[in-house]
């Protein structure tokens, strides 16, 4: 069985190691979207890899991600 937030996690820090973005980084891309958050808040939500499927959402639309490939891990 497959652990859906790990998953979901490794999926979000592939794509900032893809653009080279931080925590505070994205946080930054974040805000220009008006989503406001800390960069304590984002790497810990990260960190435990539990976040909503709309946090993931505007991560990769910060980090302006087009094409997302979920292919075999």
């Amino acid at each position: 069985m497959r652990d859906w937030n790990s998953y979901a996690k490794s999926v979000l820090k592939a794509e900032m190691a893809r653009r080279q973005v931080n925590a505070p980084e994205l946080v930054q891309k974040l805000e220009e979207l008006g989503i406001e958050d800390n960069a304590r808040n984002v790497a810990n939500k990260i960190a435990r890899g539990s976040f909503s499927a709309a946090f993931l959402f505007q991560c990769l639309a910060a980090m302006e991600v087009k094409n997302l490939h979920l292919g075999e891990d």
